[in-house]
């Protein structure tokens, strides 16, 4: 059975934060493999290689491939929490690495932890968050007269709208998830007595906002 959908990032980014002098620095990236991952950790070594520790988790879809590393600190305080949110929040195709400059004071067990969670979380906001949903292009072609009739009806969906295009016509570009396309159709040529032209394209992932939650 095919995946329907995912939770993805929008870019790279980074966010700082500062935790009793220490200094921690989350790096977040879409990547599609655990090869472009690495690539991309080896990278941030080598910028930061002063740091102490280059802590760093990630997760692919593709094989279902889940990775993590405490580098150095105590097991279990650092990369697990920073895999254990992305979990949280369903997010796969990226890679985190949190960089931590050690600022003399001992933060304990449960400090790292909720350290490398809170970097981690910092890093996920500033690179934003995507639902990826398996979705059928559908353009819906009309009257102007059909107009309303036919929003009324995508009011209805959960779907993914694109501009309006109106020229002579009008054309109503979607994104609708795929488990719902032939409900979609048949009600928007219900609606309309199969007065509205309705083009279907390929099937594809597409994403929209998603809010991040606590």
């Amino acid at each position: 059975m095919s995946i329907l959908k995912y939770n993805t990032i929008k870019n790279q980014a980074d966010a700082e934060m500062v935790e009793k002098r220490s200094r921690f620095i989350a790096t977040v990236k879409p990547v599609k493999s655990e090869e472009e991952a690495l690539e991309f950790l080896a990278s941030l070594r080598q910028k930061y290689w002063d740091a102490k520790h280059n802590v760093y988790a990630y997760i692919i879809r593709e094989n279902n491939i889940q990775r993590y590393s405490d580098d150095g600190e105590p097991a279990g305080t650092a990369g697990v929490p920073v895999l254990d949110y992305l979990k949280k929040q369903d997010l796969h195709d990226l890679i985190v690495v949190v960089t931590r400059y050690f600022g003399g004071i001992l933060l304990g067990t449960g400090g790292l932890v909720r350290a490398y969670s809170k970097s981690a979380k910092l890093g996920v906001e500033a690179a934003g968050m995507l639902e990826m949903l398996r979705c059928t292009s559908v353009t819906v072609e009309c009257d102007y007269t059909l107009l309303g009739i036919i929003q009324n009806e995508i009011s209805k969906f959960d779907l993914i709208k694109e501009e309006i295009i109106y020229t002579d016509k009008v054309k109503i570009p979607l994104y609708i998830p795929s488990e719902n396309t032939e409900a979609f159709i048949k009600k928007i040529t219900s609606a309309t007595n199969a007065s509205a032209k309705i083009t279907v394209g390929d099937t594809a992932f597409k994403g929209r906002t998603l809010l991040i939650s606590e």
